[in-house]
């Protein structure tokens, strides 16, 4: 050793309290689909908790019931659909959706809901001017107002739902399909049937 090697030694034993050598110790972490180590039913109840803190909406639908809603949303069930199996009227689950930030273009029916949004007559007199009935009206401002607030709050809520309710299935899907095809590709082409 040259005397620069000496040095640097006596450095670093100083430093290390006298060890010759220093060895991390490593995991071996196993991967996961999904990093949240809480299931998608905790932090799905999360997501709606924060919403109702947010917004302060209020509905006759329990925090379980708006889970289902949200649930059956992504798997593409009707809101009389969804009433039926929870029992409550078609319109607390349309309200509720879109108290969620739920909803999509069918909810308005090619109508200016930015136009809906902005005017301050009632609701007649813009169901007579559109040529609907008043209630359509009102179902188009809450339509205008929950994509409002979705957009205000940058989708955030509705990026988390659809991180959760449209991924997890996938995830399930993956997870299963690793399981089952885990060595499927590893023994692909090779003779399994042997007789000892």
């Amino acid at each position: 050793m040259n005397e620069k090697t000496e040095e640097l030694r006596d450095i670093f034993t100083s430093v290390t309290d006298g060890e010759e050598t220093v060895t991390e110790s490593q995991e071996d972490t196993r991967g996961s689909l999904e990093k949240d180590e809480r299931t998608v039913e905790e932090r799905l109840e999360n997501v709606i908790a924060q919403m109702h803190e947010r917004y302060g909406f209020e509905t006759p639908l329990s925090e379980a019931e708006l889970q289902t809603v949200a649930r059956r949303y992504y798997e593409r069930d009707g809101d009389d659909e969804i009433a039926a199996d929870l029992e409550v009227e078609p319109q607390d689950v349309f309200e509720a959706r879109c108290a969620l930030h739920l909803v999509d273009e069918g909810d308005a029916d090619e109508i200016d809901l930015v136009a809906i949004r902005e005017r301050d007559e009632a609701d007649a007199t813009l169901a007579e001017e559109y040529d609907v009935d008043p209630k359509t009206i009102r179902r188009y401002r809450l339509v205008a107002a929950a994509k409002a607030e979705s957009r205000a709050a940058n989708d955030r809520y509705r990026d988390e739902f659809d991180s959760l309710l449209a991924d997890s299935e996938l995830a399930s899907r993956m997870a299963s399909d690793v399981r089952e095809d885990g060595l499927e590709d590893a023994t692909e082409g090779m003779e399994t049937d042997v007789s000892f």
